[in-house]
């Protein structure tokens, strides 16, 4: 394909495949395990399946913005994609999904057990790459990302199934689980590189508006989206119970019968078929996909501004369509 018709995320990559290919190396042999063959066999499994490596492609980006000529940033993504890759394993258990990137997940292949044993050995690999790195704020900056993560999946898990979760409680849950990676994978691109302090804070914002516009968009994509494209079910968060935005949305305009509607399908689980329809004819009533839709847009541009503060080159542009991307997928 002509570079000039690829998307960003896809020119970003052939920008950045010498240094990803580099990740790819240290991703390789550090999940490996003489003593527990199952490790590489389930990490490979989902490594495997693909996925566009966004996040560490992020930490790439930022370093070589801000003209990091080290080796390190290497280490670091890896470390973002062996965080990323770890949650994934225990997400896939506690929402008992049996799809991820189009193929069977790593607990329905396997079991549950091994799942969350070969996602904790990925954490415990992750900080030992940090920790080579030399580097006291980086350790600082993804041991605080990591525990923002699981923060954010509690704060997400008790949140489900409760009609009162808002849309500050739902920001909050987007914060913690999905832009804290993203700020965390671009903040620390620009510490390794000795960035200046605002340059540094420039590429945090920017990652976690982007996290929350990609947070938003895959929301919407799951009513909205082919299966096929996102590798994951229509309505697969409906039957879990999430209230993400979209529901969030409609739930608030609801009327009497609309409330009753919700409470039996999302409080109470009770499922039948034609929910899902019912549900989608309801988010069609309120204009909830479209707002949603305009939130994503709005977080994609709060992305884009947080770029004015850095180095005025054709990756920073680079950047900033990508953060128009992540939501492109929505038109």
């Amino acid at each position: 394909m002509d570079q000039m018709h690829q998307n960003p995320h896809d020119r970003l990559a052939r920008l950045l495949a010498s240094d990803m290919e580099q990740v790819d190396q240290v991703i390789r042999a550090r999940m490996a395990s003489e003593n527990a063959p199952r490790i590489p066999e389930v990490t490979a499994h989902l490594v495997g399946a693909g996925g566009k490596r966004l996040r560490p492609l992020l930490t790439l980006a930022a370093a070589r913005l801000c003209g990091y000529q080290g080796g390190f940033h290497v280490h670091l993504a890896a470390t973002v994609e062996f965080i990323h890759t770890a949650t994934l394993l225990h997400d896939d258990v506690v929402d008992e999904s049996e799809q991820r990137r189009g193929r069977p997940t790593a607990n329905l292949l396997w079991d549950n057990k091994s799942s969350v044993l070969v996602g904790d050995y990925l954490f415990a690999r992750s900080f030992q790459l940090m920790v080579e790195t030399g580097s006291l704020r980086v350790l600082d900056i993804l041991a605080n990302a990591s525990a923002t993560i699981a923060e954010g999946e509690v704060l997400q898990l008790t949140a489900a199934r409760n009609l009162a979760t808002d849309e500050s409680v739902y920001l909050k849950v987007v914060r913690g689980k999905t832009a804290a990676l993203f700020a965390a994978a671009t903040e620390v691109g620009g510490v390794i590189a000795n960035a200046s302090p605002a340059v540094v804070a420039a590429l945090a914002a920017y990652g976690d508006a982007l996290g929350v516009s990609f947070q938003i968009a895959d929301d919407l994509l799951d009513y909205e989206g082919n299966a096929t494209q996102t590798g994951k079910n229509v309505g697969d968060d409906f039957r879990e119970g999430k209230l993400t935005l979209p529901l969030i949305k409609a739930i608030a305009q609801a009327d009497a019968s609309e409330r009753a509607f919700w409470q039996r399908v999302i409080e109470s689980g009770d499922q039948k078929p034609g929910d899902l329809e019912q549900a989608l004819e309801i988010l069609a009533r309120h204009g909830a996909l479209q707002a949603t839709r305009a939130d994503a847009l709005h977080w994609a541009g709060v992305a884009r501004s947080a770029l004015d503060a850095l180095p005025d080159t054709d990756l920073r542009a680079l950047l900033g369509e990508l953060s128009d991307y992540v939501v492109a997928r929505l038109v």
